[in-house]
């Protein structure tokens, strides 16, 4: 059994140590078309914030909650 799982992993190895896709990064050195404005700053930063910090903030607010069920 070990020599089967040896030889899987010896051919496999380089395999996947390949890479089959070459991964480049698009990156302009020129400033934005459009300028973003004031409210649009607001609701990216607002929105983030509660991507965030909305569900630790749930946890907490609920931390006796959990403590009471266990």
């Amino acid at each position: 059994m070990s020599g089967l799982l040896r030889t899987f992993a010896s051919r496999a190895a380089p395999a996947l140590r390949q890479q089959s896709v070459a991964q480049r990064a698009n990156l302009y050195s020129r400033p934005a078309k459009d300028k973003i404005g004031v409210k649009e700053t607001a609701i990216g930063i607002t929105m983030f914030s509660l991507a965030i910090l909305g569900p630790s903030g749930w946890i907490l607010a609920h931390l006796e909650d959990y403590k009471n069920k266990a």
